[in-house]
């Protein structure tokens, strides 16, 4: 099976646990834990998830340089982007949260561009223009009235668009580590230096929760935030860094709302319509296209036309 292949299934199930982790860690807050203290338990349960992993895995001699740079990475991608998007998830609607999300392959994009000169070519630009009307379509169309921007929900929309850009960030400056390291051993170390900045800010609030008093449904919630949405969603998004670009990877996060969808239409919470039908197939083809690349075929014609070209202006 090629890399990349792997790198799109790990991407598939990654978003397939985003998508129930909205509703989850909202109904979480703060009736049983409040928004920092869900931070706190999700990186510390996934630090320690990552180092016993690491423990079976091959060893790597992580350079003092790097680990510097590990250490601004785990800011972006674990710190600011854990605590806002689940502070910011607490004080507006999941609905709203999702329609932000829309801004993170685009961020991506500009940041590849503006960074590390990625081209940009005319299938990254179709693929995202397809995935941004699809999802909105899906979402806006889903939303029941409870898509509001406004007063209310400001500064969960503010913090949800930090966090956006803040992941947009840590997708892009991850890719040459995660293709330097073993994916374990970059991830071990960010969520180490991550658990550190969020000490201060979370453990305070997590040593508040009343353990004894959790329903079940509440432990399997948390447990569910930590060990999926947290160790293997990271694992899986930076695994799939390795082989494929960055603008793809964050791509995939237009399936969220279609993932959704689908997932309450088989619970016979939601059902099929034509507007459902069009996103997903915007979607899926927008998540596509922005994955082709030029073949040697294509490079090789283009060459081939241009001689040609050259050759009937000279004689």
């Amino acid at each position: 099976m090629k890399s990349s292949f792997k790198a799109h299934i790990a991407l598939f199930f990654a978003q397939l646990i985003y998508a129930l982790n909205y509703s989850i860690a909202k109904d979480l807050m703060p009736l049983y834990i409040k928004p920092l203290g869900l931070v706190m338990m999700r990186i510390a349960g996934a630090l320690i998830l990552f180092w016993i992993l690491s423990l079976f895995s091959k060893k790597d001699k992580v350079e003092n340089q790097d680990l510097k740079k590990m250490m601004l990475l785990a800011f972006f991608g674990v710190a600011v982007n854990q605590a806002f998007f689940i502070y910011g998830l607490s004080v507006t609607n999941p609905i709203n949260s999702a329609i932000i999300m829309v801004s993170n392959p685009i961020a991506v994009m500009l940041f590849t561009i503006f960074l590390f000169k990625e081209r940009f070519t005319i299938y990254k630009l179709s693929g995202l223009a397809l995935g941004i009307t699809g999802a909105l379509m899906l979402l806006l169309f889903n939303a029941n009235g409870s898509f509001t921007f406004g007063s209310n929900t400001i500064i969960g929309d503010v913090m949800t668009l930090i966090n956006s850009l803040s992941w947009a960030v840590f997708v892009v400056m991850a890719k040459p580590y995660m293709q330097k390291y073993q994916t374990v051993t970059v991830m071990k170390w960010i969520f180490l230096f991550g658990f550190i900045y969020m000490l201060p800010f979370g453990m305070p609030d997590l040593l508040n929760v009343e353990w004894t008093k959790l329903p079940s449904i509440t432990i399997f919630a948390m447990a569910f935030v930590v060990i999926a949405t947290t160790f293997f969603a990271y694992l899986l998004n930076t695994f799939a860094l390795k082989a494929l670009s960055s603008s793809v990877v964050s791509m995939y996060i237009y399936l969220q709302p279609f993932l959704a969808t689908t997932i309450a239409i088989a619970l016979g919470k939601d059902e099929i319509t034509i507007i459902k039908i069009i996103s997903a197939s915007l979607i899926i083809s927008g998540v596509y296209i922005s994955s082709i690349k030029k073949k040697d075929w294509q490079i090789s014609l283009k060459i081939q036309f241009v001689k040609l070209y050259k050759k009937i202006i000279n004689s």
